[in-house]
C-alpha cells in the first residue's frame, strides 16, 4: 500500500510510476477530505485497512480546502467523499460519508482483469 498526501506539503506521488504486477497494481482510493471533517479520519482508517487487503492498491487524500478546484472538476459535494478508480481511471465507487471497507474491496473487485483475480484464475 502506498499513502500520498496531496496538497500543502505534498509528498512525492508514485500514481505515475509504471504499474507493477501486483494484485491491484493502479488502483486508487481517493479520499476527498478537510481538515476540520471528523468523519475523514474514520474514511482514512477503511480505506487504509482496504489497501492492505489488496497489494498494489494506492490511498491519495487530496485536501479539499487547499485544493477546491480538484473538489470542482471531481463533483465533490461533501467531505468525506470518497472515489474508487481502476488503474485505467474508470471511477468504480463513490461514496459520500464513510464507506465499509466491504464496499471497498467489492469495487477494487470490479477494477480486476480475470486473470489477476484469485477466485477466476484458471487452473
Amino acid at each position: 500500500m502506498t499513502r500520498n498526501r496531496i496538497g500543502h506539503g505534498a509528498v512525492a506521488s508514485d500514481m505515475d510510476a509504471p504499474a507493477s504486477p501486483r494484485l491491484g497494481a493502479g488502483v486508487r482510493l481517493e479520499l476527498f477530505s478537510t481538515s476540520f471533517c471528523g468523519a475523514c479520519r474514520q474514511t482514512r482508517a477503511v480505506l487504509d485497512r482496504a489497501a492492505a487487503l489488496v497489494p498494489g492498491a494506492t490511498v491519495v487524500e487530496h485536501d479539499l480546502a487547499l485544493e477546491p478546484e480538484l473538489g470542482d472538476a471531481n463533483v465533490i459535494t461533501q467531505s468525506p467523499t470518497t472515489i474508487v478508480r481502476a488503474a485505467d481511471g474508470r471511477e468504480l465507487l463513490r461514496a459520500a460519508g464513510v464507506p465499509t471497507v466491504p464496499q471497498v474491496l467489492v469495487a477494487v473487485d470490479g477494477a480486476l482483469a480475470p486473470s489477476e483475480h484469485p477466485a477466476r484464475r484458471r487452473r
